[in-house]
């Protein structure tokens, strides 16, 4: 048999299977772009350097690793809060008093739930690229028609092995140097911080002091003369 012999729903089967096959890269493609420019846009001008594993801010400051969040799989890095407290441009960059706050996943694409959602959604149409081939198969076919539609087949099967492959969560290395810490334990930190922060703020002196409509803010018994009793 011919290839000019073949049934025309057999050539539509292997048109369909390779279309879909295409269809499923693109969607991939697209999704790990859109992935990265959002990156981008979060980072805010911030560039990442990976031989030292910080960030530097436009402002040349470096934000150093802080923390590693093992169930999120991000690294935290931070700024040195004195630096980022004094900065100029500081009210158009983070608002906490605690330093500005990077993350990074430190697994590859597709790692986070939607990163894995749009990789699952390629591999849906992966499976409908490889339903119609393989049940064409099962009618009256010719050996000629049998091998057009095994090898669409097997060749949508190996064109999708990376989708397939990279699907599963890759575990990543980290240094071992950082602290393991959740991201409820890192707000929770922030806002003891904080707590600590406001009430080292009222023990100035200044900050017990009466003002002049409360009265005199002498101690009892004071004396301008005497210095210690009062008349």
């Amino acid at each position: 048999m011919t290839l000019s012999q073949v049934s025309p729903d057999v050539w539509l089967a292997v048109g369909y299977g390779l279309f879909l096959l295409l269809v499923a890269h693109a969607l991939d493609l697209a999704a790990r772009r859109t992935s990265s420019q959002s990156g981008q846009w979060r980072s805010g001008g911030f560039r990442y350097h990976a031989d030292h594993d910080a960030w530097v801010c436009p402002e040349d400051q470096w934000l150093w690793p802080q923390s590693f969040d093992p169930d999120n799989r991000v690294m935290r890095y931070r700024a040195n809060p004195s630096v980022c407290n004094a900065c100029p441009v500081k009210d158009t960059c983070t608002t906490h008093d605690h330093g500005r706050e990077m993350k990074r996943n430190v697994d590859p694409w597709p790692s986070s739930e939607a990163e894995r959602f749009h990789r699952g959604v390629a591999c849906t149409v992966v499976v409908l690229a490889l339903v119609w081939p393989l049940l064409s198969m099962l009618g009256d076919r010719s050996l000629t028609e049998l091998l057009l539609l095994g090898g669409t087949a097997v060749a949508v099967a190996l064109g999708s092995w990376p989708l397939w492959s990279h699907l599963r969560h890759t575990e990543a290395g980290f240094p071992v140097h950082v602290k393991h810490e959740a991201l409820d334990v890192s707000l929770e930190a922030a806002r003891s911080a904080a707590e600590a922060e406001a009430r080292r703020r009222t023990t100035y002196g200044s900050d017990r002091r009466r003002t002049p409509e409360s009265g005199d803010s002498r101690p009892a018994g004071w004396s301008r003369l005497g210095g210690g009793n009062g008349a």
